[in-house]
């Protein structure tokens, strides 16, 4: 090494400090690498890569993922892969803040789980990097074991949390000698990972994988050819799913799983230093997606869960007996019934998932309507109320400290529960605006506010969240501004983009803006094939949007994003903007 660096820590979400290093660069700053280790390993074992890339004028950051070499906790272990996801971006805003490069100036060099990582913030949390550099994603870990994954599920069930022991040997991850025998005597590195981390891996990367044509980061893939360690079919999907316009894939042949470790990769990191300097050299590259309603991967999938089943294919006549078991199943469960009579997409609805009480007919009726509350999308709806309500607090905070009017506007409201949740700790507004279009909803948010006794600072009111004139002319002027669960809702950019342009009339600059999205979703067919909206009784299909296209449309709308939230599951996403002048 020549080049000296520091060490230093910062903050994750749950407080824990997590440790990095930091090689300043020789001069002038043009930009900076981020460095992410393999799983067992640590930030050090990539220090190499600062002199081999020869980017003097760059500065490179690496760190130990959260139970990994210096960085605390228990040893290969991490609450959820989605907690490693999120540390991934605190750090990057700690990068940010603290260091003074913005996302623009960054590039991202990741390896085997560490790239697992990477694009799954990618895809999740649509930074505004220069580039991604992936070696040997770990998309799918060779297990050698037949059925070891539902072997495993299964043992968590029964036992509990548990460990499992890396069965790799340092001669399958490189041929370089020295290489070896520094990961056999490194004291650092551990062998044993979490099972939960372990099997999330899995599921996050199969989603990474099936979508990424969300990721629109201009993107290096690095495959090694003779790998023991992970199965390349995986990355070949995923490098011709992606759906960046800037692109490339390299087979290094007979190179082992430690990529930027091997004997030979002197090729591997010339490659990585010419892709990362051609990014520099060429204006930040994303695609424009406000015509994603129009064509591209979404729409065509919307398109496709639109379309009518033959009469008599084997899938229309089991989304048929669906349906029929749903029906059955309004008689005993008072949620699914609530969902055929008034839309499963409707403020009822949600307003009764985020209660989260079964009710039913009797105990058979209540067991029913526990495992209607318990699917996946509605307890990423609860996670979603939760998330939307912290980002409120952060925003009303920020205002109080800023010496600025607490004024609230909730363009759909709902019932509009999760707001008036949100606001019942911190700050107290000075008034507070829900909306909605729905005579129903208006009505129970009334009765809501009432029960709350807030009637001295909170109105409900019917109005149009599409209606850029009526958004604009709210009186008094929002200084936040929240639109959680609507836009999921229709597929027309064109409409939310003048919605959020009401918006931008109205929030003055510095105020606020909380909005949600759905990147994600593992039941869209059900959904569609079998449930029903709120506008008129019409099958509930959705067109998912990326990450990348809701950010690009609140972006040119005026607001800047400042933080985001996510579920465990990639489903549901919130975001926190500012309006700028």
């Amino acid at each position: 090494m020549t080049r000296a660096h520091n060490t230093h820590h910062f903050a994750t979400h749950d407080d824990v400090a997590l440790f990095y290093r930091r090689w300043p660069a020789q001069g002038p700053r043009r930009g900076a690498v981020l460095l992410f280790h393999r799983g067992h390993e640590h930030g050090a074992r990539m220090a190499h890569l600062v002199d081999e890339l020869a980017l003097p004028d760059f500065d490179f950051y690496a760190w130990d993922a959260r139970g990994h070499g210096h960085s605390p906790g228990e040893r290969g272990y991490s609450p959820s892969f989605a907690d490693s996801v999120r540390d991934v971006q605190t750090f990057v805003e700690h990068i940010r803040d603290v260091w003074g490069v913005a996302e623009s100036e960054m590039a991202v060099l990741a390896q085997s789980v560490g790239a697992v990582l990477a694009a799954t913030w990618a895809h999740d949390y649509a930074p505004r990097v220069r580039c991604l550099v992936l070696a040997s994603p770990a998309f799918k870990v060779k297990l050698y074991v037949p059925f070891a994954r539902p072997g495993l599920r299964l043992l968590r069930r029964l036992r509990g949390h548990f460990f499992v022991n890396s069965y790799v040997k340092s001669r399958l991850l490189t041929h370089d000698p020295a290489r070896q025998a520094s990961y056999d005597s490194d004291p650092l590195i551990s062998r044993p990972i979490s099972v939960n981390i372990l099997l999330e891996l899995y599921e996050a990367a199969e989603r990474v994988v099936a979508d990424a044509q969300a990721i629109v980061i201009p993107t290096q893939l690095l495959i090694s050819g003779a790998d023991w360690v992970v199965h390349q079919a995986p990355q070949n999907t995923f490098f011709a799913r992606l759906g960046s316009t800037v692109k490339e894939q390299h087979l290094l042949d007979g190179f082992y799983h430690d990529t930027f470790g091997e004997l030979a990769r002197a090729s591997a990191v010339e490659k990585a230093r010419d892709f990362i300097l051609r990014q520099f050299a060429a204006p930040l590259a994303h695609p424009d997606l406000r015509q994603a309603h129009r064509a591209g991967a979404t729409f065509a999938e919307a398109q496709a869960l639109a379309a009518p089943l033959p009469r008599f294919c084997l899938r229309a006549l089991w989304w048929r007996a669906y349906r029929a078991n749903l029906r059955l199943g309004a008689y005993l469960s008072e949620g699914v019934a609530l969902g055929q009579r008034t839309g499963f997409d409707s403020g009822s609805t949600l307003d009764y998932v985020y209660r989260n009480q079964p009710r039913g007919l009797g105990p058979l009726g209540r067991a029913a309507d526990r495992q209607y509350l318990d699917a996946i999308g509605w307890r990423g709806i609860r996670q979603r109320k939760l998330h939307v309500e912290a980002l409120l607090r952060e925003a009303l905070n920020r205002l109080h400290a800023a010496g600025q009017p607490l004024r609230v506007l909730d363009i759909a409201a709902g019932h509009g529960r999760y707001v008036l949740d949100a606001l019942a700790d911190g700050p107290r507004p000075d008034s507070i605006l829900l909306r909605d279009f729905s005579p129903i909803n208006v009505s129970a948010g009334q009765a809501l506010i009432a029960e709350r006794g807030l009637g001295d600072i909170a109105r409900f009111e019917q109005g149009d969240a599409f209606d850029r004139a009526s958004l604009a002319a709210v009186s008094p002027a929002p200084t936040l501004a929240v639109v959680s669960g609507l836009y999921e809702l229709f597929s027309d950019n064109d409409a939310v983009a003048g919605s959020l342009a009401g918006l931008a009339d109205v929030v003055p600059p510095g105020g606020y803006l909380v909005y949600t999205n759905q990147p994600w979703h593992p039941q869209l067919e059900m959904i569609a094939r079998a449930l029903t909206s709120h506008r008129d009784g019409q099958a509930w299909v959705m067109r998912r949007r990326t990450q990348a296209e809701m950010d690009q449309l609140v972006r040119e709308a005026g607001f800047t994003k400042l933080a985001q939230r996510i579920d465990r599951w990639g489903i549901f996403s919130v975001s926190l903007a500012q309006r700028q002048a």
